[in-house]
């Protein structure tokens, strides 16, 4: 049976400084099946929840979500050249999908978040297409924020002990010392005995009461060469509120160069700390004393001619056992092995991708590390994978 999409609202064109307006003050549900696109700005003022259709939002010019009622989408999707500026909040119970442009929320207003509710997900995230700002999730226990700036996606990657009721987090390119979009500073000079150096040309914000491990990147741009010439020393760092101080989370052994790579804290309250960045440890400092050698690189394309199609590590042959991970370039695990062989074509074996997964991962940039029991050794490299 044919499925159409019933609006029950009242609505009427606005003019706001010269650009028109979508005005919701009644009552509006897509039903399943239904699709409303959205060209124009939405003022919001009553109830949107309860639907089960997509909304899209379209079109070369800026739009602008305001009101007084946050409105809730099943399916979303954005495609808008110049992207989607929030003036209130919004819940997605579904699904998100980034085609082009990117959901903007003031960073000097927490209070104003695009919020992933319950099971929802979201796909097409790039440099391109993301949050601008703070993104939320209610009701989740593991989450990649698909946070950054103007210019690049900077994931904050949380992993809880029990499922968040509601947790946040945004991403500034902005000096700790003094923060343009935050009221407070965090001295990095004040750092707890462990600590080295702090970054000052990022860091994240996150907020929540589940004790949760945090996977941090960095890129060229992170300059983390201004922290240590020595991979093995960059570690996370939060600014304590308890003692007014940058201090260590480090969870694990860094993956990854001074120009790309990644670091997983400890478990940590987010709520203890105010924000969180990389930093340096002294030297030496224990937990990061593990060697961890380099083998090759490889190139993986995944097309079916019989050419570089697995990826295959000869010198694993000459161990009992071994255990493979690799990760994305934001330190996202996609691939996991015990006594791996040739196993890896391109595709992920764990459940933490929601959207495509059968599709394939993407081309681009990933680590492995390989741990070898019996010699009590640690390799890791690059592998680019091509389609």
């Amino acid at each position: 049976m044919k499925k159409y999409t019933y609006i029950l609202l009242f609505l009427f064109t606005a003019t706001i400084s010269a650009q028109t307006a979508l005005y919701n003050n009644g009552n509006f549900r897509i039903h399943e099946g239904g699709q409303i696109g959205f060209h124009t700005d939405l003022i919001n003022d009553a109830p949107t929840d309860n639907n089960l259709g997509l909304a899209g939002f379209y079109g070369t010019e800026q739009l602008t979500v305001s009101g007084n009622v946050t409105p809730q989408f099943y399916d979303m999707e954005i495609a808008l050249e110049n992207n989607m500026q929030l003036d209130l909040g919004m819940d997605n119970t579904n699904n998100t999908n980034f085609i082009f442009g990117s959901i903007r929320t003031p960073l000097s207003d927490s209070d104003i978040f695009y919020n992933f509710v319950d099971v929802s997900f979201y796909s097409g995230e790039n440099d391109f297409s993301k949050i601008e700002g703070y993104a939320a999730i209610t009701n989740q226990q593991s989450f990649v924020f698909p946070i950054g700036d103007v210019q690049f996606l900077r994931p904050l990657i949380l992993n809880s002990e029990s499922i968040n009721l509601f947790a946040k987090s945004a991403y500034f390119y902005e000096n700790p010392n003094n923060p343009t979009s935050l009221p407070d500073t965090y001295n990095t000079a004040t750092t707890d005995l462990d600590v080295e150096l702090v970054n000052t040309f990022e860091f994240w914000k996150l907020e929540g009461t589940v004790s949760s491990t945090v996977t941090l990147s960095w890129n060229e741009r992170s300059t983390v060469t201004s922290l240590t010439e020595n991979v093995d020393e960059i570690i996370p760092v939060g600014w304590s509120k308890a003692s007014q101080q940058w201090v260590n989370l480090i969870g694990s052994v860094p993956v990854g160069t001074l120009t790309e790579g990644f670091v997983t804290t400890a478990a940590f309250v987010p709520d203890d700390y105010e924000i969180i960045t990389l930093g340096s440890s002294e030297d030496p400092f224990e937990p990061l004393s593990r060697d961890v050698l380099f083998i090759d690189n490889f190139f993986i394309s995944v097309n079916g001619d019989g050419i570089n199609d697995n990826f295959f590590i000869e010198e694993l042959q000459d161990f009992d056992s071994n255990f493979l991970q690799i990760y994305d370039r934001y330190g996202l695990k996609v691939f996991e092995k015990t006594d791996y062989v040739d196993e890896f074509v391109g595709f992920s074996n764990l459940n933490n991708i929601p959207f495509g997964a059968e599709k394939g991962l993407p081309t681009g940039v990933y680590f492995y590390t390989i741990y070898i029991p019996e010699d009590d050794l640690n390799y890791q490299g690059f592998l680019y994978l091509s389609r």
